[in-house]
């Protein structure tokens, strides 16, 4: 079935009786040359681009809940590639891109808009601290700009300027980012995999690994045992409690990061705006609602709700920024379990057992990721061999020395 405005017209006329459901809901086979443990946005990706494009088949993804039902669903939507460090930029970039030809490729609308992100200046320093990042953008292929304080004003002329405490003296853009519907994306990345032969089995919860002689055979599951020569584990915040079931102890820690969004408003918000004075970043959806969040919960969980504090300053952030927003009432709130790492970047590696691999650690740049992550991940489980942009994600960097740390904070996953 393949999606088109002509398909929406007939079905129109002919009382929508044609449409079907977007993928199967197979039983599990007994065992499978490729498992995929987590059926969000990464391990869909993956599924799709190790089926499509690297022509591997006898795939299963296994979700212990229903499809989408984690972090993929629960995030703020946005898409962006402006990245520092030649660790994370050329990975963000070829992320962009794969965003840029998704819903041609999946025949879904995952509704990319690419509406432009513009991070706030507030100091001098900042302003110098950005400029070196647009010149790290513009080296890796992507678009970035400078702006003045009168180029920001002229193009989101509500914000606070004036601020005392926080003037703001320009911004950093990229045109290119925007956002991008979350449900749509796993929903499209599910079809296309499904399209391409692979197996996706919900209410199937992963609980242990076979492990004989060092090497992964295959996986034990609320529906009974499965067979694998190959394990890939996407389960983002999980990670660290499913990979304990294998005898394996990540660099990972997992958090709750909030997210919000207000009543429906006019259009207000072109793009997406981060605030360089503290953490708040807002966008405003096609309903209306301003979404928005900002820092972790502080404290470690595996819960998908927050606390009244992380609320409160999230939306003092949001008033320093725009007060003018202080009379909207919000609307709801909800909670992903973030897996994050020591340094703030992911990891996609194998693991010290044969035939186990690993994609986590994406602290807040899972959603954004999604392409690139699922295309690597493909390429090192097809391939053996780390994709080119991903070759800095090693799980061994931590030991090394060689991290990969884009906020400079140091080894304290809460800061990242």
């Amino acid at each position: 079935m393949r999606f088109s405005g002509f398909r929406v017209i007939a079905e129109a006329l002919t009382g929508h009786a044609g449409w079907r459901p977007l993928w199967r809901n197979p039983d599990p086979k007994p065992a499978y040359d490729f498992v995929i443990v987590g059926g969000g946005g990464h391990g869909l990706a993956t599924a799709y681009y190790l089926a499509k494009t690297f022509g591997k088949a006898r795939i299963a993804v296994l979700e212990k809940g229903w499809l989408g039902s984690g972090n993929i669903g629960r995030n703020t939507t946005i898409i962006r590639s402006n990245y520092l460090l030649p660790g994370n930029q050329p990975f963000y970039e070829f992320s962009m891109k794969l965003w840029e030809g998704l819903e041609q490729e999946f025949n879904f609308n995952a509704m990319v808009s690419q509406r432009g992100i513009l991070n706030l200046i507030h100091s001098d320093a900042q302003r110098d601290a950005f400029r070196r990042r647009g010149n790290a953008m513009l080296l890796s292929g992507a678009d970035a700009e400078l702006m003045s304080a009168e180029q920001v004003r002229q193009e989101v002329p509500f914000l606070n300027f004036d601020n005392a405490r926080f003037p703001i003296k320009g911004g950093l853009m990229q045109r290119r980012a925007g956002t991008a519907r979350h449900d749509g994306v796993a929903w499209g990345y599910a079809r296309g995999a499904d399209m391409a032969g692979v197996d996706l089995i919900q209410n199937c919860e992963v609980t242990g690994f076979r492990v004989e002689d060092g090497a992964v055979k295959g996986v034990e599951t609320s529906r009974g045992y499965i067979g694998a020569g190959k394990v890939g584990v996407a389960v983002a915040g999980s990670s660290g409690r499913v990979m304990q079931m294998a005898g394996l102890r990540l660099p990972l820690e997992s958090h709750v990061l909030q997210a919000f969004v207000s009543e429906g408003l006019k259009p207000t918000i072109p793009g997406v705006i981060t605030f360089g004075a503290g953490h708040f970043y807002v966008s405003q959806s096609d309903k209306g609602g301003l979404v928005f969040g900002g820092d972790l919960d502080g404290y470690n969980s595996y819960a998908q709700r927050g606390n009244l504090p992380a609320m409160e300053d999230v939306a003092e952030g949001g008033l320093a920024l725009m007060p003018m927003i202080g009379r909207a009432r919000l609307l709801r709130a909800w909670g992903g379990i973030m897996d994050m790492s020591m340094d703030g970047s992911p990891i996609i590696d194998r693991t010290p057992i044969d035939g186990l691999f690993l994609n986590g650690g994406w602290c807040y740049g899972g959603f954004k990721a999604t392409p690139a992550s699922g295309f690597a991940f493909a390429h090192l489980l097809a391939t053996d061999t780390p994709h080119e942009t991903a070759k800095a994600y090693r799980l061994d960097r931590f030991a090394r020395g060689n991290v990969v740390d884009e906020k400079g904070v140091g080894a304290t996953p809460n800061l990242h």
